[in-house]
């Protein structure tokens, strides 16, 4: 017998999006994390508004949707308010009602700059990386460093010399540009659009691209991010930024490792790692030339196991790009895109840190 459809009709309900959550679903897992984090930069959070006027969205809520913007591939901010209206483990991630409106897009270009004057998305980061090492799953002794190249949000036709004044020439967005014979370089052209971004390109006969340069620093134990940078894409943009991410490490007498690709085989790089006691386990580069690491590296059976280790990194960057859509980025200049990338580097993690909690009950049951 055919059913027959029924208009539906508003009814009222008792239900609470936290019962319309399977118990079993794994962000559960995730949100209890972010709690502790979310309270654990209280203070500042509090520090960024004044006690007077009109209350905002709460700062939890950008940082919370920030999150399930990395975890669920959303394209857009835009695109998650809307999808925030009617996703009912969206609001129960938010801790909001059924029957609470999403908030609006601008919502969060209207906080952006205030979110980066404070360094809440490094605190945020930090936060969460310091509940992993709560649980002992991080690694203070051996790490892992990398690089990748990330295309910005600008199209190659808004390459133009720097010391041309004239207007761009007519013909609407998709305006046809004729560059053949043109040599372009970073020291005579820049984009119009984002005058931050580098042309770079992955190697001889590929394509050059405006692009930033991401770096990761891992620990070695569970694969989780302890940094991430954002730079300008130059040539020793790699080497310079793992410099700076192992200065930032807590201060340790004891020696630590650090593994690479052959990219950081250079003398002066291994130079700077030997100076801060750390032992450079970095893949050797003798294509016709002298490696700047010898017998008294590569000897040790630590130097494979860094080896073997190091590249589980790439797993970092291709979740970046396939799952939390870092593959073209989103925003222009630097520093917006250095808050996209500490956010997604945040989602990383705990999902990382959700299975890996997970395994001793598995193993128990």
């Amino acid at each position: 017998m055919r059913g027959e459809a029924e208009r539906q009709a508003i009814v009222f309900s008792a239900l609470t999006p936290d019962q319309l959550v399977p118990a079993n679903h794994p962000i559960r897992a995730i949100k209890p994390i972010v709690g502790r984090a979310l309270q654990a930069i209280s203070p500042t959070l509090s520090k960024m508004y004044s006690k007077r006027g009109r209350p905002s969205i709460p700062p939890e809520h950008l940082l919370k949707a920030s999150l399930l913007i990395a975890l669920y591939s959303v394209r857009s901010e835009r695109q998650f308010c809307e999808r925030l209206q009617y996703d009912l483990l969206f609001k129960w991630f938010l801790d909001l009602n059924i029957s609470d409106p999403a908030f609006h897009p601008t919502t969060f270009t209207k906080n952006r700059e205030t979110l980066l004057k404070h360094d809440v998305a490094r605190q945020f980061f930090a936060a969460v990386l310091a509940e992993a090492r709560r649980e002992r799953l991080l690694s203070e002794d051996h790490f892992t460093v990398d690089g990748t190249l990330l295309e910005a949000w600008a199209s190659m036709k808004s390459v133009r010399p720097k010391d041309d004044d004239s207007q761009p020439p007519a013909g609407g967005k998709n305006r046809d540009v004729d560059y053949r014979g043109e040599k372009r370089r970073n020291e005579t052209h820049a984009s119009t659009t984002d005058p931050e971004a580098q042309l770079m390109r992955k190697g001889p006969g590929k394509e050059t691209k405006l692009s930033y340069m991401g770096h990761a620093l891992m620990e070695n134990r569970n694969g989780l991010v302890v940094d991430i940078m954002l730079t300008q894409a130059t040539g020793k943009a790699e080497r310079e930024a793992a410099v700076r991410m192992l200065d930032r490490l807590p201060h340790r007498q004891k020696r630590r490792t650090l593994g690479a690709d052959r990219g950081y085989d250079t003398r002066d790089f291994v130079k700077d790692l030997r100076r801060r006691n750390v032992t450079p386990h970095v893949a050797q580069n003798d294509n016709g030339r002298r490696s700047a690491i010898d017998g008294r590296t590569t000897s040790w059976g630590g130097y494979k196991v860094s080896q073997r280790k190091r590249k589980r990194v790439e797993e970092i960057f291709g979740w970046v790009k396939t799952i939390a859509g870092g593959r073209k980025l989103r925003y222009i200049g630097a520093r917006r895109n250095q808050l996209w990338a500490q956010f997604t580097a945040t989602a990383y993690n705990l999902v990382r840190m959700a299975k890996l909690l997970a395994q001793p009950v598995l193993a128990a049951a």
